[in-house]
């Protein structure tokens, strides 16, 4: 059914790595949400009109905003799709994520309303007359909301979407809140219980949590979340299948939306090969990430003093005694600055963020170095991960 969808209304769907193609993806997504919640507002308000239950009424209004953060999704999904500009010279890619913000708020102040009417349902005298018509409509309702959550979460998928994906969220919620009234609109046909307000009020906190969860979700991409471990690990290799690539360390990976982002990182070359030739190394691995991982990458050459031995056997003391005690705890720039008395051993560590372990390192590596001779001091530069 999905597939079929993007056949017939995705231009060259098959190449979701293109700007464009991630437009038509959210323009498609929101003309088929446009459509079938316009539909279904009508209907469901022709059966709220007919059974004047709040739960049925609720129900129709969500389809209603439904409506109109299809709109938001395909006017945001237009505005993503821009090409970089003078004021915005890292594209447009990140409003995106704005869109979906804007639906998770939207389905947040629905929530908040249907709370709010089924609280007043629950103290009124007004009685809800359900009818055979109101529950074919809404079990209508329930399909076709099942269909648009399945088709949504495959297209937000297949283009690594938040707002595309927080549509199939919504749609989820919704055909559960529906089957929540269809249940309450069954037991309304055969008894006189007043379950209408009490299960609008279990629909509005259903919709709430939901809501908070979306907030949440597209708020960190914002903020500026962790990056894909599955990209720096990507990045990492590319770089690392070069010869003449010693090592890899301080990658730091900037999103500006799911198609645009910026990368540094330091890499470890021989000092004593030509730095005009290590310069053009790092030139062409910046292609390469561009083309193959659609990566803006920005190269730092970290020159290794190979040849010294003395560097070479501190270097293998010290990145032993890291990698025996200390769980993804990493060094890099390594070089020993000499002086007459004593010998500076300068180098970097990388420790993971949820762990505060810097003074003990310091302390270890300090022993371990005046049990090889008390003239090394050590000099350590000490970095929070970015990736772990």
């Amino acid at each position: 059914m999905t597939e079929l969808f993007k056949k017939l209304f995705i231009k060259d769907y098959q190449n979701v790595s293109s700007p464009e193609v991630r437009a038509r993806y959210g323009t498609a997504t929101g003309v088929l949400g446009i459509v079938a919640n316009l539909f279904l507002f009508t209907i469901k308000f022709i059966a709220a009109l007919l059974s004047g239950s709040v739960a049925v009424i609720a129900d129709a209004v969500n389809n209603l905003t439904d409506f109109m953060t299809s709109i938001i999704t395909t006017i945001g999904f237009k505005i993503s799709g821009k090409p970089a500009d003078s004021d915005h010279p890292f594209g447009h890619a990140r409003f995106e994520y704005v869109t979906a913000l804007l639906v998770a708020c939207v389905i947040f102040f629905i929530g908040f309303e249907t709370g709010r009417a089924s609280i007043t349902k629950i103290f009124s005298t007004d009685q809800t007359q359900f009818s055979i018509v109101t529950c074919i409509i809404l079990g209508v309702s329930i399909i076709i909301k099942i269909m648009l959550a399945v088709i949504f979460n495959k297209l937000g998928k297949d283009v690594d979407s938040d707002a595309i994906l927080a549509m199939s969220a919504d749609n989820r919620n919704d055909s559960i809140s529906t089957s929540v009234v269809l249940v309450c609109a069954i037991v309304g046909l055969f008894t006189n219980l007043p379950l209408d307000g009490y299960l609008g009020v279990l629909v509005s906190l259903f919709v709430l949590i939901s809501a908070i969860t979306l907030i949440k979700e597209t708020i960190n991409p914002l903020l500026g979340e962790k990056p894909d471990k599955e990209l720096m690990k990507k990045i990492e290799d590319l770089i690392l299948g070069f010869d003449g690539i010693l090592g890899v360390h301080e990658l730091i990976v900037h999103s500006y939306g799911p198609t645009q982002s910026f990368a540094t990182v330091h890499i470890e070359v021989d000092s004593r090969v030509d730095v005009m030739i290590s310069h053009e190394l790092a030139d062409e691995i910046e292609r390469e990430c561009l083309n193959k991982l659609n990566v803006h990458l920005v190269c730092h050459l970290d020159p290794l003093d190979l040849a010294d031995p003395e560097t070479s056997t501190l270097n293998q003391l010290i990145g032993g005694l890291l990698a025996e005690k200390y769980e993804s705890v990493t060094m890099h720039d390594m070089r020993i600055v000499k002086g007459p008395t004593f010998t500076n051993v300068i180098f970097d560590v990388v420790v993971p963020f949820d762990k505060n372990t810097e003074d003990q390192i310091k302390t270890d590596v300090e022993n371990a170095l005046a049990s090889l001779d008390r003239k090394y001091y050590a000099v350590i530069e000490f970095e929070k991960s970015f990736k772990d």
